[in-house]
């Protein structure tokens, strides 16, 4: 894979679009595809990811066609079929999903309602990402399901792995209470949820992003939202709303609103980027540190439908150290590499708790960005404390108490503000968005820096590359 020198940079300055929001792309083809009716879907991002679902839901059955591509090369508008709930087709041969883990743990939750068998195929790096947490449940909703299994390191557990074969069937709701937060398996529940006659509840043990919940609403189906308790009426059919525009991504946008802040003399605007309040964990970190952001919001030039879009404002800022608690964690989950970055330069000590979740996502990225910023003189220690307390059941609810609510061995990241970094050669671990922070601490570094393996930042967004030289100064 290619490396990439990165030179110091004297400021961000301009105006930026970005691709359309990778979370939400995935679902709106997965809920199209099972919808009835035709959806036009905008800003479609051209990533590695994304593209894995599109092709996943061709070889079930489904029409996607291409109607268009935007100015700047960045995305493309689908036009897509769909099939109603039980129109999909049995593949002929198994469905490889790549390295994306949304597409491998949603389509588990599609395939669990289709009147036949299905294998799920996975890159080297997705197959050794944990998947009981979502087998379980589609198992207990009655799903037959076989996969690889394996212990995991450092612990007695069982695991299972890809690849997995799935024989869906007859569901039945359940009610659910997850043990680990993920928008992931929550997703994947609410898609076999829609199969099921009676109704399916989930209760999160922390809000995570909420686009599914959204798209279903678009879409008419049946669930309600209380708290943290998500409750869905299967056997309800989903009518397209004809519409889908996909804002920018605010996970990308995290990359940019770093480099303005850290290099002087900065000012960008990131236009028409989603800010559902599910994912703005960063930037309400980052504001509590000091930084100078200002979120505008707008009315869309057309229906956005219930996700929120607006203009976000950055300017050069010096940012103090801060405590973040890891009921914080899981709404900036895919934004802590470049969190960790930012703080490096921060006054003061600041602690991230609850991270554990980061040693299963692409690559162990606590190692990924411990490893590369120790090398560039950042002062990072990771340690580990227990944290945590069985909740009282609510009775009313009738929700299952799941292991893994009581007191956990849990890991948190100590990093010591040092105002500064030195440019060294490092390597991406092969995971998008080590990369791409280790892109942006080249910029902010003295002294040049080499990123080894930054191919796999077609992962999410293969253009960024260019994006960020467009307002590089």
């Amino acid at each position: 894979m290619p490396s990439c020198r990165i030179k110091p940079a004297k400021s961000i300055l301009g105006e930026i679009l970005l691709p359309g929001d990778k979370s939400i792309a995935h679902r709106s083809i997965f809920i199209s595809a099972i919808a009835k009716g035709k959806t036009h879907i905008y800003n479609f991002p051209k990533n590695q990811d994304c593209l894995i679902t599109l092709s996943a839901f061709k070889k079930l059955g489904v029409s996607i066609f291409v109607s268009g591509l935007d100015s700047a090369n960045l995305s493309i508008s689908l036009d897509v079929e769909g099939k109603g709930l039980y129109g999909l087709k049995k593949p002929r041969l198994p469905i490889f999903a790549g390295e994306s883990g949304t597409t491998f743990r949603l389509l588990l939750g599609v395939l669990a309602g289709q009147p036949f068998s299905t294998t799920l195929t996975a890159g080297s790096r997705l197959s050794r990402r944990p998947m009981r947490r979502v087998i379980e449940p589609l198992t207990r909703m009655g799903a037959i399901i076989r996969a690889q299994s394996a212990k995991r390191k450092a612990q007695s557990a069982i695991e299972e792995y890809p690849p997995i074969t799935i024989k869906g069937g007859v569901l039945h709701s359940i009610s659910y209470r997850m043990p680990v937060a993920s928008a992931q398996v929550k997703s994947a529940l609410l898609l076999a949820g829609l199969y099921t006659k009676g109704t399916t509840r989930i209760l999160e043990p922390i809000k995570t992003r909420d686009h599914t919940e959204r798209l279903l609403k678009d879409f008419g189906a049946d669930i309600k939202i209380k708290d943290k308790i998500i409750s869905l009426s299967g056997k309800k059919d989903l009518v397209s709303p004809g519409r889908i525009d996909i804002p920018g991504d605010i996970s990308s946008a995290g990359f940019f609103i770093v480099a303005a802040i850290l290099l002087p003399h900065s000012h960008l605007m990131i236009k028409s980027v989603g800010i559902n309040p599910t994912r703005l964990g960063l930037i309400r970190v980052l504001i509590r540190m000091g930084a100078n952001i200002k979120i505008k919001a707008k009315l869309p030039e057309h229906n956005k439908l219930e996700e929120m879009v607006g203009d976000i404002v950055i300017r050069s800022s010096s940012l103090t150290g801060t405590a973040i608690k890891a009921s914080e964690v899981p709404q900036l989950i895919d934004e802590l590499p470049i969190l960790m970055l930012v703080v490096s330069f921060a006054k003061g000590k600041t602690v991230i708790y609850g991270v554990e979740e980061l040693r299963v996502k692409e690559t162990d990225r606590i190692v990924s960005m411990e490893t590369n910023l120790r090398k560039m003189g950042a002062r990072i220690y990771v340690r580990t404390y227990r944290s945590g307390s069985k909740p009282h059941p609510s009775s009313r609810q009738n929700i299952v108490v799941k292991e893994g609510w009581g007191k956990r061995l849990r890991e948190k990241i100590i990093i010591e503000g040092t105002g500064q970094l030195k440019g060294a050669r490092v390597n991406s671990f092969g995971d998008h968005r080590t990369a791409m922070s280790m892109v942006i601490a080249g910029l902010v570094a003295k002294g040049s820096t080499l990123v080894d393996e930054v191919g796999c930042i077609a992962k999410s967004f293969p253009d960024f590359l260019k994006v960020l030289r467009s307002v590089t100064k």
